[in-house]
């Protein structure tokens, strides 16, 4: 039975991860920075019938050597997923430092256990900033770090698969290299946590954004993000490849539009111009991470790795903003 490590355990898409490895009969380990939530995620695999007999948690993280010898022992592949992701100001430490260094810590003990491949999640955080700003983007493009205006999110995502490329060309090919790049990630959680991206379509099916500003993303469902990483970990012609993924482009009056359809009536009707965007961003703190991206459109749509290399087939994105929506509902989180 081969044997796969997956970072961040407790994390949105490395649960996903999880989930699919197990029921396709995969051993896995999985990685904590606290050995409180074992329970949490076993739990969560049991309410979702997954057989967890093949399942192993260890207690280590992105920033110190400790426990990563017993986390990797035995693995075939790693899909590093763990990277840090917050909706609040932080500095860019916060973000940048352990994301590059958890990449570099990751490679090292995957080189030294003889991991045949990994799997890194990446972002198109890492592929939108770019020097000259354009609106179609694909995996040919890469964000600049030193860019005046990128947010510590995206570089820190380039910076740490910057890295990623530098060790597997440094140290003469150790192992085989494929890159997920999702946009924004969407879809139900198999925790409690609806996980950070979710936020975006919190923030409308609550009605705390009370009209629609115009700020466009990609959206893709969680289990197909997760699917990715697996058929990418799966298939060789993935081998020194990055793979954007999103199934499409809307802009937050659609995202409304589409929950309102569907009877969650807190959703706004209205949208407004780009120039009211930041007097009304002084009172929300999602509303001014997502500033930067006001009246922009930033798409993968022309990007077809996943496709035509994976066969990657992912549901609609009206779908999963649905599903999400209902498990937001559920958790009592519309008043």
């Amino acid at each position: 039975m081969e044997k796969v490590l997956v970072t961040g355990a407790t994390g949105y898409i490395a649960l996903h991860c999880i989930h699919q490895l197990l029921n396709q009969g995969y051993a896995v380990n999985g990685s904590l920075r606290s050995p409180d939530r074992k329970d949490e995620i076993i739990e969560a695999l049991k309410k979702d019938n997954t057989p967890v007999e093949n399942l192993s948690l260890f207690t280590f993280n992105l920033t110190e050597d400790d426990g990563w010898d017993e986390g990797m022992e035995g693995c075939d592949f790693l899909l590093h997923v763990a990277s840090p992701l917050s909706i609040n100001t932080h500095d860019e430490d916060y973000f940048v430092k352990p994301a590059v260094s958890g990449v570099k810590r990751a490679f090292k003990f995957a080189k030294k256990h003889n991991v045949k491949k990994v799997v890194l999640t990446s972002s198109v955080a890492a592929i939108f900033e770019t020097t000259v700003l354009k609106e179609y983007y694909d995996e040919s493009d890469w964000s600049d770090p030193n860019k005046d205006t990128i947010n510590h999110y995206a570089k820190s995502k380039t910076l740490a698969e910057m890295a990623a490329w530098d060790f597997v060309k440094e140290e003469n090919n150790p192992f085989e290299l494929a890159v997920i790049n999702p946009a924004l990630v969407i879809g139900p959680s198999l925790s409690g946590d609806i996980g950070e991206s979710n936020k975006a379509i919190e923030l409308v099916v609550t009605g705390k954004m009370p009209v629609g500003i115009p700020i466009q993303f990609g959206y893709v469902d969680v289990r197909d993000v997760a699917s990715a990483h697996i058929l990418a970990m799966q298939n060789p012609n993935s081998n020194g490849k990055r793979f954007a993924l999103s199934q499409k482009d809307l802009w937050y009056k659609d995202v409304a539009k589409i929950l309102r359809a569907n009877g969650f009536n807190k959703a706004p009707k209205y949208s407004v111009p780009a120039w009211i965007t930041p007097l009304l961003a002084v009172f929300s703190k999602e509303l001014r991470f997502a500033l930067p991206y006001v009246g922009r459109v930033r798409s993968v749509r022309d990007a077809t790795n996943a496709k035509d290399i994976l066969g990657w087939k992912p549901r609609p994105a009206e779908e999963s903003i649905v599903e999400i929506a209902q498990q937001i509902q559920d958790m009592g989180l519309i008043k």
